[in-house]
């Protein structure tokens, strides 16, 4: 593996990891932008601008660039989250040139009055079948009602009636603040040439104008609350669980998302043990979700309406239990061995590489190897997850529910 990089006079950062023995490569516009950067008037704008990028440019239609995708067979799309809107795609390496030129083109988007209207439309089914993903909802209500007013409470999608409020030239607005080259990084994994993809990239981005791109950083440890809705023609309980987590910048990331596994992992964790196995909960996970400068566990639960106080007290019990007596050893090596198995299998392809790649530029401007990765998950010790349990305060999180509606 070599490392490239290389700035342009504009900010624009271009960076790649080269890998000889690679059979594709995969490159990306990663756009420090989202939903916590968006006003509660515009809130959604983001989410909106990633489906507007494919309708074109003033040279290319959405037909048009469907098709140059689909002339060089490569696997693209995008997606948007709280903080981040990336733009990807894997390629043969012949091909790699052709489409991060159309990348380029279309980072620099039409954003036609036209196509606003008509992808409004769609924007708003989206929401719609989101909602009817009690899921989903759940989990985008509990991180609004956690983080309050804070910014990172913003929803991706947003609500319909923000979407509806929206005008095409706030969109423009957005877009012209924040998708600045110096709030962008152009990366590319695996098979490809550095000199050619420079060449491809420095003479039509170097024309971006810089523009001054702020974001709130400031940490949240959550509003603690609780709350709950009923809905109709719901047959389970789904419960979110949400607390404060470390950043994407502390090192104590890589204890956090051991943590998370031995609680809530798919298989094995504690949740699964106590509550999947015994039938108490049709599923019951966490997650360690590291953002800019703030960071939560979130946990989510589905079972049974007759279940849910047993549930949420086996849950105290669990989250009890670690404050007093951490996690042991062999729980925690069972978790390495989970997290450094998908670390390396995601890493053996370019696009899976590519995507740490861009983020650890993105949230840390520096390079991390693989193999640093994988030396600072096997670092951690049981020590450091108990001090990051007590530093968590797991018994203390905000919760939200949506549940069948009672006898009327």
């Amino acid at each position: 593996m070599e490392f490239k990089k290389k700035t342009l006079a504009n900010g624009l950062d271009l960076i790649g990891e080269i890998n000889p023995s690679a059979r594709s490569a995969a490159v990306g516009f990663f756009v420090r932008t989202g939903a916590r950067d968006e006003t509660a008037q515009i809130n959604g704008v983001s989410h909106y601008l990633e489906h507007m990028l494919f309708k074109g440019t003033e040279k290319l239609s959405a037909l048009d660039v469907n098709q140059a995708f689909d002339r060089t067979g490569a696997q693209f799309n995008a997606f948007t989250s709280e903080e981040n809107t990336v733009y990807y795609a894997a390629v043969l390496p012949e091909y790699l040139g052709e489409v991060t030129g159309l990348w380029i083109e279309l980072m620099r988007p039409a954003l036609r009055d036209d196509d606003f209207n008509i992808e409004k439309d769609v924007i708003k089914e989206e929401i719609a079948m989101y909602k009817d993903l009690p899921s989903f909802d759940v989990m985008d209500r509990c991180r609004s009602l956690h983080f309050d007013s804070h910014p990172c409470g913003n929803s991706v999608l947003g609500s319909e009636e923000s979407i509806d409020g929206l005008t095409a030239e706030q969109m423009r607005s957005y877009f012209a603040g924040r998708y600045a080259p110096n709030n962008m990084v152009l990366a590319c994994a695996g098979s490809f040439d550095w000199d050619e993809l420079c060449s491809i990239a420095e003479e039509p981005c170097g024309k971006w104008q810089t523009e001054t791109v702020e974001r709130e950083l400031q940490d949240y440890g959550g509003s603690k609350k609780k709350e709950r809705i009923e809905k109709q023609n719901l047959s389970c309980e789904h419960i979110c669980l949400m607390n404060a987590g470390v950043s994407a910048q502390d090192p104590k990331r890589f204890a956090a998302s051991l943590l998370a596994a031995v609680v809530g992992d798919d298989v094995g964790s504690r949740f699964y043990w106590e509550l999947v196995d015994k039938a108490l909960a049709e599923g019951a996970t966490m997650q360690f979700g590291p953002m800019d400068g703030t960071g939560t566990f979130y946990s989510y639960i589905r079972c049974s309406s007759e279940n849910v106080p047993r549930v949420l007290d086996i849950v105290g019990n669990i989250f009890g239990d670690l404050a007093e007596n951490g996690v042991t050893e062999d729980e925690l090596e069972k978790s390495k061995n989970k997290i450094l198995s998908a670390l390396v299998i995601k890493n053996e392809l370019p696009m899976g590489r590519l995507v740490d790649l861009g983020f650890n530029w993105t949230y840390l401007h520096n390079y991390r190897s693989i193999a640093e990765d994988v030396s600072a998950i096997k670092a951690v010790t049981v020590k450091d997850v108990s001090s990051l349990i007590e530093e968590s305060r797991l018994s203390d999180f905000t919760q939200f529910s949506i549940g069948p509606a009672g006898p009327s």
